[in-house]
């Protein structure tokens, strides 16, 4: 039986929907190449992201002895966490709401067998 490996990312200041934009060019491969991907991505999520990577490798390193060329990304997610409410006024005294949107990202890393 494999063991996973996990490391979670709460309350990123980012759209959950920007996060999966990153999440999903990742999902499955290699640690070693996500991080390299994550690394020249333009994205403003890909280094939340690749800090979690690196933060569930060295999990993984330091707490089950797995070396970093085993390891895959066998579930990666961006969910949604709590929304920001603002408000700003607007003309005819109306009001217009800003959301702040932030989100949840978790990972789960595998060792090749």
């Amino acid at each position: 039986m494999a063991t996973d490996i996990q490391a979670k990312l709460s309350n990123l200041s980012m759209s959950a929907q920007k996060v999966r934009l990153v999440v999903d060019t990742v999902r499955g491969k290699p640690v070693v190449e996500a991080i390299n991907t994550l690394k020249f991505m333009t994205k403003s999520a890909a280094k939340p992201v690749q800090k979690l990577l690196v933060s569930a490798v060295s999990n993984a390193e330091e707490n089950f002895g797995v070396s970093r060329d085993d390891l895959y990304i066998y579930k990666i997610t961006a969910d949604e966490a709590p929304t920001r409410r603002w408000r700003r006024f607007g003309a005819r005294g109306r009001f217009k709401p800003i959301l702040r949107r932030s989100s949840h990202v978790s990972v789960i890393l595998r060792e090749r067998e």
